[in-house]
């Protein structure tokens, strides 16, 4: 539908309003991330302001197995084993921050996540083992040629390999599927799988106890629950699919550094996306993090995309542009002024919009508004107009 419409009369139109492929990856292995913030935070009601901490740890196992620097895996490991090593080392590293942390409760828990992350970040600028300039970080090196393959390991025929420009194109029914393209449906497969796994979780009787938790934790401890370990293992498999989610972003990008990796602000990146999509929804962060993404996109610089300031130039035309309004200043200055490199501005604005008037996010209103999730409103719905 994407191609499509790009192909279509409104071809500028769709340019102006589409996110491209390149970016539509990024919100699929961020909002991974984000989800996975979202499996404690949003149902626990425990802010982890630390989560970058599992996201770079991700990132860094993948590249570091790629190199051949990771204990007893060599560079020919196949990604989807390097994926579940990444995912296990998160674990790993959120039982020790949480065995501590979850002695402590509201804003303390949030500093304290905080506080084990920032030590990580610091550590990794300066660890010149991962590295030949921690502070840039490291890059895949000349293994993995053509891209790291998402399949089943082992068997060639059943991996596609996944990269900026690396990728595997595929011809199906006469369209060819450019690289990007093929990385956004298999990253998207293994987002789905993680998806659905967390839903599992959610909804099984541990989830039940997650949400009790969140709702009154005196009274899941007076009925008998442990509650400090149903949050601890929680925090480990919300740490899982975080890393994962960091080594779908390495994996694709090839390389990761410090800052967006393990900095803090990856954690408030991901605050932001399930402030917009919806705390305790699950799905909802990845929606925030599409909508986040489509504004920047949107309000982006000629050359990185669409988006509305390429558009206007090209709708106005040289003559329009070149018209003086105020004091000399011409519209193409004045669009400038407004628009160009302003994105963060107006995704600031939008934060504050939301945190005022769509408390709940986008998919916690639409709950709201038909009284469940899509899976059971719909059935009641359908019941109801057969009575």
């Amino acid at each position: 539908m994407y191609h499509t419409l790009l192909n279509s009369p409104v071809q500028y139109e769709a340019e102006m309003l589409l996110p491209t492929v390149e970016t539509m990856v990024g919100v699929l292995y961020f909002g991974l991330f984000a989800m996975s913030f979202d499996f404690i935070s949003g149902y626990t009601g425990y802010l982890s302001f630390g989560h970058a901490a599992f996201y770079g740890t991700g990132a860094y196992t993948v590249i570091l197995v790629a190199n051949g620097k990771f204990p007893l895996l060599g560079p020919e490991t196949p990604f989807m084993l390097s994926l579940l090593v990444a995912g296990l080392l998160a674990v790993v590293v959120a039982l020790l921050v949480g065995l501590v942390s979850f002695r402590l409760s509201g804003v303390y828990f949030a500093m304290i996540t905080l506080g084990f992350a920032q030590v990580l970040y610091v550590f990794i600028r300066g660890w010149d083992y991962v590295a030949r300039n921690p502070r840039d970080g490291p890059a895949v090196g000349p293994s993995h040629a053509s891209g790291f393959d998402i399949g089943v390991p082992w068997v060639d025929q059943l991996n596609l390999a996944i990269g900026v420009l690396t990728g595997d194109e595929v011809s199906l029914l006469g369209t060819t599927l450019s690289g990007t393209t093929v990385s956004f449906y298999m990253v998207g497969l293994v987002v789905l799988v993680c998806y659905f796994a967390m839903q599992r979780i959610i909804h099984s009787p541990f989830g039940r106890v997650m949400i009790a938790i969140r709702e009154n934790e005196e009274r899941a401890v007076a009925i008998g629950y442990n509650t400090y370990v149903y949050k601890l293992a929680a925090f480990c498999m919300s740490g899982f699919f975080a890393g994962i989610a960091g080594a779908l972003f390495a994996g694709f990008r090839r390389s990761a550094s410090p800052e967006n990796s393990f900095y803090f602000l990856v954690s408030g990146d991901a605050l932001l996306a399930s402030i917009i999509g919806g705390f305790g929804t699950l799905a909802g962060p990845l929606y925030g993090r599409l909508f986040d993404e489509t504004v920047r996109e949107f309000l982006s610089k000629s050359g990185q995309g669409g988006g509305l300031l390429p558009y206007l130039r090209l709708l106005l035309g040289e003559g329009t542009l070149s018209t003086p309004v105020v004091g000399g200043m011409t519209v193409g200055g004045l669009i400038d002024t407004l628009l160009n490199g302003h994105a963060s501005l107006y995704v600031g604005v939008v934060f504050v919009l939301f945190v005022l008037y769509v408390p709940d996010g986008l998919l916690g209103t639409i709950r709201n508004r038909i009284g469940g999730t899509f899976a059971d409103a719909l059935p009641a719905k359908l019941r109801d107009e057969e009575e």
